[in-house]
């Protein structure tokens, strides 16, 4: 059986963290190329090969990316997003750069490179359903007509249907709903976010409560969950062409997750709590600094920690919100009838990922 060699862009963002994991795990053998620019945080026994690559630079990605002829298989869960997120989510350079970031990666592999590639998976989200800009169908499915708003998800799969049709590599687009995982410091993982509040709270003597508004029940997607579909995707040709929801399986809402978040820190839950976790956060740096250093976490800068994803609790938790926000939910029947039926408990997800964080001394746990 030929070797297959799996290109995974965005290596150390909470998608590509855990691809990496998987595709070292699978009983395929894969060989694996992580992109990205820093060290991919996962636990591997197995070696892989890592390169910090800048996906904006044109030049150096061409050069890079060039040279791989051996890769098979592109995972691009790369991600450029704006300070404060969703501020900057209708701004042409947005668009443009996240086109162009792709572009600078399968570029160089189907025209320099000339590498055997065989398929490519895109991430894309609930953006996809018009999320961000008003009440979305429900459930959401694949087959709607695609929402009229400029996105660079449709630039992305465009390009990438224009490669297959000139005798390129298949491709499938995965949307998954608000991933969770283990990455830090990154655009969007909430797990850092609420061990970081947690810490504030547990340090100052307050109520570890719920901070935000009137929440509607969500869905979500372990970050180990995505990282499966996309490997089943690469290897099944029922999954080429397509475009898959792919979430836990269930909903939840925040109030009722809030006693197993709060269990997994140590931690008793309290009651509401409305704080705008994208101000009380920074301004508590020099109090995690403190707390970071006492207790030998590996990341005393709270920004480091935190990325952009503070914006997106905000977000997400309703705060500041007088009204229940409309819900967003999205059908999973094709990719279960496509033949990937994988689920995830919610709460054992941020269970998980917590104690993730806290091994890795990223937060601080039950003991603190």
């Amino acid at each position: 059986m030929a070797r297959k060699t799996v290109l995974i862009v965005g290596a150390s963002g909470v998608v590509g963290a855990a691809a990496v994991e998987r595709f070292l795990a699978s009983a395929e053998g894969w060989d694996v190329v992580a992109v990205s620019r820093r060290e991919p945080p996962v636990l591997v026994e197995r070696d892989f090969r890592h390169l910090p690559i800048d996906l904006r630079d044109a030049e150096s990605s061409r050069r890079a990316f060039g040279a791989l002829s051996e890769v098979t298989h592109v995972v691009y869960s790369a991600l450029f997003e704006k300070p404060g997120l969703a501020t900057g989510w209708g701004d042409d350079d947005y668009r443009q750069i996240n086109d162009e970031m792709l572009r600078n990666v399968l570029g160089p592999l189907t025209e320099d490179a000339a590498a055997p590639l065989e398929h490519v998976s895109l991430l894309q989200g609930a953006k996809a359903y018009g999320f961000h800009l008003g009440p979305m169908p429900t459930p959401a499915r694949e087959r709607e007509t695609r929402h009229r708003h400029e996105n660079f998800y449709w630039d992305q799969e465009d390009y990438v249907r224009e490669l297959a049709d000139a005798g390129g590599p298949a491709w499938t687009v995965l949307r998954p709903h608000l991933i969770t995982g283990g990455s830090f410091g990154v655009a969007m993982n909430l797990p850092p976010v609420i061990g970081v509040y947690a810490a504030i709270c547990r340090e100052r003597g307050l109520e570890f409560g719920f901070p935000g508004g009137p929440a509607a029940p969500w869905e979500s997607t372990d970050s180990r969950l995505v990282a499966a579909a996309l490997e089943w995707c690469a290897l099944d040709p029922a999954a080429h062409s397509e475009t898959f929801n792919v979430t836990n399986g269930e909903v939840f809402g925040w109030r009722d997750l809030w006693p197993a978040i709060a269990t997994a820190l140590g931690l008793e839950p309290g009651g509401d709590t409305p704080r705008r976790l994208a101000t009380f956060l920074p301004e508590a740096a020099a109090e995690w600094r403190a707390l970071a250093r006492r207790q030998g976490l590996r990341e005393p800068d709270i920004a480091n920690v935190l990325g952009e994803s503070h914006h997106l609790a905000d977000l997400v938790f309703a705060h500041g919100m007088s009204e229940m926000p409309p819900a967003a939910f999205e059908s999973t029947v094709k990719v279960r009838r496509a033949g990937f039926a994988d689920c995830m408990d919610t709460e054992e997800m941020w269970s998980y990922w917590l104690g993730r964080l806290i091994e890795a001394r990223v937060i601080p746990g039950p003991e603190a």
